[in-house]
């Protein structure tokens, strides 16, 4: 009967094994025929596809730029009050330990008047010049340790009032960074909203066509276009010249370029480079 169970299982770990590899294999085999696909594509089409893909891709960098530094600077403002809003609590926290320190001194001052009068009662009562002499050390001792802790107590009250006109000075910048941030985020919402549809149109266009080149293209198209300023991976001919550092380039290299048998790269700037008919499609 173990026996029986033991194959029954053994079995069962066996289809499952079957059952798993099968779809492994499926799904490479998947990933390869859409590899191959795309490999198939005629050097045309692909580098109509590039250029489709630049177009797409400028229209969106053209709406971030309409943007501007709007997103940064709301950031920034943001940052601004955040460190502001520091500044205060510090601030209240500071005036909080100073008035500790005044009342200590208060303190102070009040014993060091008790004890005052305690040493002149005493002083109605010595014995001897050499008493009298000691308890007119402790009132001497007392008498300043009062002028020293109201000194302190007035140089803390000066820092206190210091303190708290910076406090409204900073609130008051807090004020003023808070209105202009509003602006900001209202001049950004009009602006995102103006082109939020088209934006999401256009990324969404730009990922159709990504996934229709294949993944070698594609990397090099992204590396070129992060390196170029104008964010230009692939730019067309324009009076015997490259679209994007303008250099010459010879006319059987131009020629090469209009029969799109291959992929041409500029060999000065390394854009890549399509025939001039493809903006006219």
């Amino acid at each position: 009967m173990a026996e029986k169970t033991k194959k029954r299982e053994t079995k069962k770990v066996e289809k499952t094994s079957t059952k798993k590899t099968a779809e492994k294999s499926t799904t490479t085999k998947s990933e390869s025929k859409k590899i191959g696909m795309l490999s198939d594509l005629s050097s045309v089409n692909k580098l109509r596809l590039l250029y489709e893909l630049q177009i797409i891709d400028s229209n969106i960098d053209n709406i971030k730029t309409i943007r501007g530094e709007l997103p940064l600077e709301v950031q920034d403002l943001e940052d601004e009050i955040i460190g502001f809003d520091t500044r205060v609590k510090n601030l209240v926290q500071e005036i909080k330990e100073i008035d500790g320190n005044v009342n200590k001194r208060k303190a102070n001052v009040e014993t060091s008047k008790n004890l005052i009068k305690k040493y002149e009662e005493q002083q109605k009562n010595v014995r001897n010049n050499r008493e009298f002499d000691s308890l007119s050390k402790e009132l001497e001792y007392q008498t300043l340790e009062i002028e020293l802790n109201e000194k302190i107590i007035k140089e803390l009250g000066v820092k206190i009032k210091d303190k708290k006109r910076e406090i409204e000075a900073t609130r008051a910048m807090v004020a003023d960074k808070k209105i202009a941030l509003e602006e900001k985020k209202q001049e950004l919402n009009e602006i995102t909203s103006e082109t939020a549809n088209d934006e999401k149109e256009l990324i969404g266009r730009s990922n159709e066509i990504k996934n229709l080149i294949e993944p070698r293209l594609l990397t090099a198209y992204n590396k070129i276009r992060h390196n170029a300023r104008n964010g230009l991976a692939v730019v067309t001919v324009k009076r015997d010249a490259c679209g994007g550092c303008f250099n010459k380039i010879p006319p059987q290299r131009q020629l090469d370029i209009k029969m799109s048998k291959k992929v041409i790269v500029c060999e000065y700037c390394g854009r890549i480079l399509v025939d001039s008919d493809f903006a006219n499609e």
